[in-house]
């Protein structure tokens, strides 16, 4: 136990009541300031999606989402993640609204990074 506290209940109920009692003035303080600071500051710009960086000097970055179009080789369309190691070389980069609209319209996700978990195509 700590050495600094009273050994008797009384006075230990004593200070329990009066933490208690301090504890809600500082959260009122508390929310107090937090209420005047959001007075003050201009609201929060809506938070854009992280940018990859480019892969080095030079190169571009790696697109989130990437169409495959049905082809040679390519038997339907397919959606793939941008960082996906099964995605070929001939694709598009799309947005991700753009790759839930294909999903949606019929586009096969790739069998192996399934953007269609990420998407959730309605």
């Amino acid at each position: 136990m700590d050495d600094d506290l009273p050994p008797d209940l009384g006075r230990l109920r004593t200070l329990e009541t009066w933490a208690d009692l301090y504890l809600t003035r500082i959260r009122a303080r508390i929310a107090a300031v937090e209420r005047q600071q959001a007075q003050q500051q201009p609201p929060a710009p809506t938070v854009a999606p992280p940018v990859r960086p480019a892969a080095g000097p030079g190169r571009a970055r790696t697109p989130d989402w990437c169409l495959a179009e049905a082809g040679i080789g390519v038997p339907a369309t397919e959606i793939h993640r941008g960082d996906c190691w099964a995605r070929g070389r001939s694709l598009v980069a799309v947005s991700a609204e753009r790759a839930r609209a294909e999903l949606a319209g019929g586009a096969q996700p790739c069998a192996v990074c399934r953007p269609d978990r990420v998407l959730n195509p309605q």
